[in-house]
């Protein structure tokens, strides 16, 4: 295998960035691509392997084209990267970090950071209906707020609703004390954090006051219609068939309506299958719905998000194929039985 060598131009300004704390993101490609990097005045020569070489200036100048942009870079920036690189599709990276969704009240842009989230985004602006499927951290319920506060903000709707059930995470709370407000707001308080990261509170509060800006538990839906509205309902998975049905039922003209949830985070009591999971499978077929499913490459919260939901999701898997097993096991040894009794 023959050993090449490249050297790569990273402007001083953004070397740090690049680069990362201690050279914590250059190391994380070396041992990746199994590549060596050296950096002097300001030169990066990269050894190795020709194809990984190749590799490690991709993920590099991707890096670059990110921070020339005014990207802060992440180590979720770097995995990603990697990923896409090996998939070759890393040249669509710089192509997502062109679609800005909104800023925060405090400057901060909001744009989808990954191909599922990308592909999200723009369902969303393209289908009435949108369902964003995938586990945490994969930024459906925030991306969601930002699109819905952008339409707001440029008057394409009139309001804004969100709602989700109010379900508890597998503990029971009691009654809590205060109005009914208070009594309900614990429920919906992450809806309310995006809010005030977009949106700030002051406006929130004075779009509240007009009823423009409602966040509601999902109980309350019952008996409206809703017209020129976003209408978000989050944590989906947590509905009944009926519950969704009857959100569903809700939308009117001139709404844009998603729908987001995490099958692998039900809180609903009893073995009774959740309103996500049958409207996946009753609505699939129907043109102006779409189905957007993230996964765990999708994640943007630490990385350390990432191997859990990972090591989760293996673990779920062993034990769905061990009860399978022991099914099996089970039905021949009753088969077996019922032989040996000439049966």
């Amino acid at each position: 295998m023959a050993i090449v060598e490249t050297m790569i131009d990273i402007p001083a300004e953004h070397e740090r960035n690049v680069c990362g704390q201690f050279d914590s993101f250059l190391k994380k490609i070396e041992k990746t691509l199994r590549v060596t990097m050296v950096s002097r005045d300001g030169l990066l020569k990269v050894i190795g392997p020709e194809r990984a070489v190749s590799q490690a200036e991709r993920v590099l100048n991707t890096l670059l084209g990110l921070s020339g942009r005014g990207n802060e870079i992440t180590e979720q920036n770097v995995d990603y990267a990697l990923a896409m690189v090996f998939e070759e599709r890393d040249e669509k990276l710089l192509e997502i970090d062109e679609d800005l969704i909104c800023r925060t009240i405090s400057g901060r842009p909001v744009k989808p950071k990954t191909i599922g989230q990308k592909e999200y985004v723009d369902a969303i602006r393209e289908k009435m209906i949108v369902f964003g499927l995938g586990p945490a951290g994969t930024g459906k319920t925030y991306l969601a707020m930002a699109m819905a506060i952008q339409a707001f903000k440029n008057n394409e709707v009139g309001r804004i609703i969100l709602t989700r059930p109010a379900i508890e995470a597998g503990e029971k709370l009691g009654f809590l004390p205060g109005d009914l407000q208070s009594k309900i707001d614990p429920y919906l308080r992450p809806l309310y954090d995006a809010l005030y990261e977009i949106m700030g509170a002051d406006s929130y509060l004075h779009n509240a006051e007009k009823g423009l800006i409602e966040v509601a538990p999902l109980a309350y839906m019952r008996g409206r219609t809703l017209d020129n509205a976003y209408i978000i309902l989050d944590e989906a998975q947590n509905t009944t068939p009926a519950q969704m049905k009857m959100f569903l039922t809700r939308i009117g003209f001139g709404s844009k309506v998603i729908v987001t949830g995490d099958m692998s985070q039900r809180d609903l009591a009893g073995d009774g299958p959740s309103g996500l999971d049958v409207a996946v499978r009753v609505l699939g077929k129907i043109e102006d719905i779409a189905f957007i499913r993230l996964s765990d490459k999708d994640i943007v919260r630490h990385p350390l998000v990432q191997k859990i939901v990972r090591a989760y999701e293996a673990y779920e898997s062993k034990s769905r194929a061990g009860e399978k097993k022991r099914s099996f096991d089970g039905n021949r040894q009753w088969e077996h039985r019922q032989r040996g009794r000439g049966l």
